[in-house]
């Protein structure tokens, strides 16, 4: 059964959020293996609707700070990142850092069989929680607690999150060709200072590959890096396949 009282305040502090309505949030720490358990019976309910809104929240707000952040990024990159920031192993780690494995309440099953710490029941608990934290405050304050928490693991966001290498992964596109390496090389900076603009240029002997813009030089690069492997991956795309002899 779930138990009469359950001390959220631990975890409200470490979210830095206090839940108004406080069953919500003891909702998103049921694990569905208390509807199994002896006694308690299939109309326990448990986390996993919550699960399925909070999982949608967090799309929605990471996907708005790349989108911000990064204007200089298309579709295939900030996908990536996003993928790297909101995946099971990451959402594991969140719920590591709020201790959620503490407040979880379990099955007996589920307990005996180290369900506090699975990874699994930890990203699930986290968006639950997300999900409980959406229906208590709405989607502002839900997204400053999710940002925040993300800060702790991804900084500041002032590069985006290096899943793909675009700039290794022009060289080792080119290597296949020639043992030449790319290079890159610095067209322009505009603005003031606080919002300098950089454009970057990449080729591959004297061949202009791609360009790119960025609040960076190093971002700058790996905007034209992206744009190089974008037509060079069309080019190949496009070149006729040769015939078969026989």
């Amino acid at each position: 059964m779930v138990p009469a009282t359950v001390n959220t305040v631990p975890l409200e502090q470490a979210l830095g959020y206090q839940f108004r309505d406080r069953s919500l949030l003891i909702l998103a720490l049921t694990h569905p293996s208390l509807a199994h358990e002896a006694g308690v019976g299939p109309l326990q309910q448990h986390n996993q609707r919550l699960e399925f809104l909070g999982d949608a929240v967090l799309q929605l707000v990471i996907t708005g700070e790349l989108y911000q952040k990064f204007p200089v990024f298309g579709e295939g990159p900030l996908t990536q990142a996003r993928a790297q920031m909101v995946n099971r192993t990451s959402l594991a780690g969140q719920g590591r850092r709020l201790q959620l494995g503490e407040h979880l309440i379990l099955s007996r099953g589920e307990e005996t069989t180290g369900g506090r710490t699975r990874a699994s029941t930890l990203a699930d608990a986290f968006e639950a929680v997300i999900g409980a934290l959406f229906l208590d405050a709405g989607y502002e304050t839900t997204a400053g607690v999710i940002l925040r928490l993300f800060r702790d693991e991804f900084g500041e966001l002032v590069e985006l999150p290096n899943l793909i290498n675009p700039k290794g992964e022009l060289q080792e596109f080119l290597q296949a060709k020639s043992p030449e390496p790319p290079h890159y090389e610095q067209i322009s900076v505009t603005g003031p200072d606080h919002v300098r603009q950089f454009e970057c240029a990449v080729y591959h002997g004297t061949t202009e590959l791609g360009r790119g813009l960025g609040r960076s030089k190093k971002l700058a690069e790996s905007a034209a890096a992206i744009e190089a492997l974008r037509r060079l991956k069309e080019a190949a795309q496009k070149a006729p396949v040769p015939a078969t002899v026989g």
